[in-house]
């Protein structure tokens, strides 16, 4: 199997379910935890490269644990999320610019999904599967704590729970875009789709669906332009994503209010 049908491949499913989680994210602004989340997979990444493994793989104990300690100071203290995953994010990125090589920098920074391996292609679809299928699952309730957790928990939604799993789901999805758009740019691939997505959307079920498709068609295109331009594919599969966003800005409207029947499940 070539190349360009395994970057394709990876670039689809990791793309598609990144814009899918982030119509969810965009609810609750959190699109931009995604970035710091991204910058925290450094270590596990400059590892990658050192030894020579799937950075995705590398990126994955790191940002689990960034997670983990976000999910536990926020359940101790109620200080903002964004706040505390800065102040983890920090840690991560001093430690990985400690043995990060600097002539491998660029592909830890902006990725290089041109290198993925069949393994990889696979690892990639069979994680991205996961995440599609737990948000899909969890989506109502996510929904309804995203608007109050009050409400939520008067409904018998374990808030604290899918929380975790809210933040588990985050981490794969960042691990995974690190061999597509490196540590820098991951924020992008959750949160330019959907905001491309809730311009012409007319309720949550248009939304969550269109978000994975533009995120799907900024791969493609962005992977085709690498290939004939031989600029890098992680800017272009972003550059792409601002192009469709721009596109849609006549279109902009309101997403109508969610309810247990629009919401796509």
């Amino acid at each position: 199997m070539s190349a360009l049908v395994l970057s394709l491949l990876s670039g689809v499913f990791i793309c598609g379910a990144a814009g899918y989680l982030g119509s969810l994210m965009l609810s609750r602004r959190m699109a931009l935890v995604a970035g710091p989340l991204g910058h925290l997979t450094l270590p596990g990444i400059a590892l990658g490269l050192v030894y020579g493994f799937n950075v995705s793989l590398g990126a994955f104990p790191f940002v689990i644990l960034g997670v983990v300690l976000i999910w536990l100071l926020d359940a101790k203290t109620k200080l903002p999320m964004e706040a505390l995953t800065a102040l983890v994010f920090a840690s991560g990125v001093a430690v990985a610019f400690l043995f990060l090589p600097i002539d491998q920098a660029e592909a830890a920074l902006i990725g290089d999904i041109a290198s993925a391996g069949l393994g990889d292609t696979a690892f990639s679809i069979a994680v991205s599967v996961a995440v599609i299928v737990a948000v899909k699952r969890a989506y109502p309730e996510l929904v309804i704590a995203n608007i109050s957790e009050e409400l939520a928990a008067a409904e018998g939604i374990p808030v604290t729970r899918y929380n975790l799993l809210y933040l588990l789901l985050i981490a794969l999805i960042v691990a995974l875009g690190v061999q597509m758009v490196g540590g820098l740019l991951t924020a992008a691939l959750v949160a330019i789709p959907p905001l491309a997505a809730r311009n012409v959307s007319k309720n949550l079920s248009q939304y969550a669906r269109g978000s994975a498709a533009i995120g799907v068609v900024s791969a493609v295109a962005g992977i085709l332009l690498f290939e004939a331009t031989g600029f890098p594919a992680g800017p272009l599969v972003v550059i792409v994503s601002t192009v469709i966003f721009l596109g849609t800005l006549p279109f902009a409207g309101p997403v109508h209010g969610p309810t247990r029947a629009t919401i796509h499940r």
